[in-house]
């Protein structure tokens, strides 16, 4: 299992201690210091069922500086939203978790990194 973190934030430390609660064994990446490609964006997507604007942090100051919000949210411009995603690893909404046999969540809650739990135990 792999686990997307960025230490500073709440969930994250929230989504680890559950981990590490309930004995799984993980890899941190802190993807901050170490960005996905756009490749690995869109694997994670594709096991997430979600598009990139599903996932962007548009809140951020980045985003504000990239004029996120003002991207359509289309086809035609999905590789641009990936690009941005991955160039500003800040504006990936966090943690991403990935158990061995590829169910992935966004861990937010509880109810999701149980889910992938779930997952990880029954592969």
């Amino acid at each position: 299992m792999e686990i997307w973190v960025n230490p500073q934030c709440s969930k994250c430390r929230s989504a680890v201690g559950e981990l590490d609660a309930a004995g799984a064994g993980y890899t941190v990446r802190r993807y901050l210091e170490d960005p996905p490609s756009v490749a690995e964006l869109e694997a994670v997507l594709g096991r997430l069922g979600l598009e990139p604007w599903d996932i962007a942090r548009t809140g951020e100051a980045v985003a504000k500086e990239l004029g996120l919000r003002e991207l359509p949210k289309d086809a035609e411009h999905r590789d641009d939203w990936l690009r941005l995603m991955s160039e500003n690893p800040k504006l990936i909404q966090r943690p991403i978790i990935t158990a061995s046999e590829g169910t992935t969540v966004v861990g937010r809650d509880p109810e999701s990194v149980s889910r992938v739990l779930g997952a990880e135990k029954n592969a």
